[in-house]
């Protein structure tokens, strides 16, 4: 007969093992990066990423991409929303995952903790839709069918802007949610911790998207 106490240890065993499999896993990966950066280029992202919360991880994900964003806010915030949007698609993965896990057990926190990976799942896959749907917004009004600035008009530019920055707070403010989610836990201990770190990394990076979505708002206007 299996005791309370051999069941607690294999629970925890298994998600330990699972964690450590999978939480290490990054997300940030586009388009092959360009081998040609100028000094010039990586400026341009420096001093745009001095503008969010987490310069350095702003110019850190980033700056790889400099020779293909050169001066252009418009690139750069498609760009920082393509980067934002990889981290969010991978953790609502592994959160799949982990949810599908947690629910084979019961007892240790777990049956909790399980409701609220499922939660959090959701409110990540809501943030990837809100996403995609600003990512949509900027590549038309920057690419599809050769349109340009001088092209359009500063309210409709400012209309078109005003849904991308409505749809990236909207992402952020489903983020907060899962990790208020996890914060208002008593139990959970590593499952916690690791969802609330990875969670942490989208936020941090979504957080920098809509600052540079803000800049590009305020001062690309025709």
């Amino acid at each position: 007969m299996v005791t309370v106490s051999q069941s607690h240890t294999t629970t925890f065993l298994f998600f330990t093992t699972f964690l450590l499999i999978f939480g290490s896993i990054s997300a940030v990966r586009l388009l092959p990066r360009p081998n040609t950066t100028t000094t010039n280029d990586l400026d341009f992202i420096r001093t745009s990423c001095n503008a969010t919360l987490y310069p350095d991880v702003c110019f850190t994900s980033l700056s790889g991409y400099a020779s293909a964003v050169q001066d252009s806010p418009a690139r750069l915030a498609k760009l920082a929303i393509g980067v934002s949007l990889s981290q969010a698609k991978s953790t609502a993965a592994f959160l799949s995952k982990l949810s599908r896990s947690a629910a084979k057990y019961s007892g240790d926190g777990h049956q909790t903790a399980s409701a609220v990976i499922r939660d959090c799942v959701s409110n990540v896959e809501d943030a990837v839709d809100e996403m995609r749907g600003s990512l949509r917004q900027l590549r038309d009004m920057n690419g599809r069918g050769g349109g340009t600035a001088a092209r359009r008009s500063v309210e409709t530019f400012r209309f078109q802007m005003s849904n991308v920055q409505t749809w990236m707070s909207a992402a952020l403010t489903d983020e907060d949610t899962c990790t208020d989610g996890f914060e208002d836990m008593d139990e959970g201990g590593l499952i916690k911790t690791t969802v609330c770190d990875r969670l942490e990394e989208v936020k941090r990076l979504t957080s920098n998207a809509l600052a540079l979505v803000n800049t590009y708002a305020n001062n690309g206007a025709p």
